[in-house]
C-alpha cells in the first residue's frame, strides 16, 4: 500500500511524516529522491526544475507513504491532501523566510485548491483524502493518515473551501 502526502508547502507534510516514520511506517520524502530529475533552477521563483514526468515514471513502488507536494504525481493506491487556511499558511511560510512572491504563490495556490485539482487529474475519486491541518495537532493528523493506510478512514474531498465562510455556500 502506497499512500501519497501531498499538499501546498506548509501544510504540514513533512512534519506528519516524521511522526509516521517515529511510528515504524516506511516513509520516503520526495525531496530525498529528486537531485537526478533537477534540470535547472528558478530564479524567480527560488525553486529547482524537475523532471516531474520522468521522475514519476521511474519512483519505484513502496509500502508506506511517500509526502512532498509532487506525490500526487506518482501511482499511489491513495493520495492525501493536507490544506490549510491561507492566512495561517502565510504565517508558517514567513517562517521559513520565503521571499514574498514565493508566499503568495503558495498561499493563491492553497486558496484555489490548486493541489487538490492536480490530484484528480491522476487518481480515482475513491483514492482520495483531504484533511484540514489549519488546527490539529501533528499526532491527530498522523493517526488520520494511518487510517488511510489500513482503510478505515473513508475518502473524502471537497468540505474545505476557504473561498467561503462555510463549504459549500455560494
Amino acid at each position: 500500500m502506497m499512500v501519497g502526502i501531498t499538499g501546498t508547502p506548509g501544510t504540514g507534510k513533512s512534519a506528519v511524516g516524521r511522526e509516521l516514520g517515529r511510528r515504524g511506517y516506511r516513509v520516503v520524502s520526495i525531496t530525498d529522491t529528486i537531485d537526478a530529475y533537477v534540470t535547472g533552477y528558478d530564479e524567480e521563483r527560488q525553486t529547482r526544475i524537475i523532471d516531474e514526468e520522468r521522475w514519476a515514471s521511474e519512483f519505484p513502488v513502496i509500502d508506506g507513504f511517500v509526502e512532498g507536494h509532487l506525490a500526487h504525481h506518482l501511482s499511489c493506491d491513495r493520495v492525501v491532501v493536507l490544506r490549510c487556511h491561507p492566512e495561517v499558511l502565510r504565517a508558517r511560510l514567513l517562517t521559513r523566510g520565503y521571499p514574498a512572491a514565493k508566499i503568495e504563490e503558495n498561499v493563491e495556490a492553497e486558496l484555489i485548491d490548486l493541489i487538490l485539482v492536480e490530484t484528480f487529474e491522476g487518481n480515482p475519486e475513491d483514492a482520495i483524502f483531504e484533511v484540514d491541518t489549519t488546527q490539529m495537532p501533528v499526532p491527530a493528523c498522523a493517526d488520520l493518515l494511518q487510517g488511510v493506510y489500513d482503510g478505515t478512514v473513508s475518502p473524502s474531498y471537497g468540505m474545505i473551501s476557504w473561498l467561503c465562510e462555510t463549504a459549500g455556500d455560494p
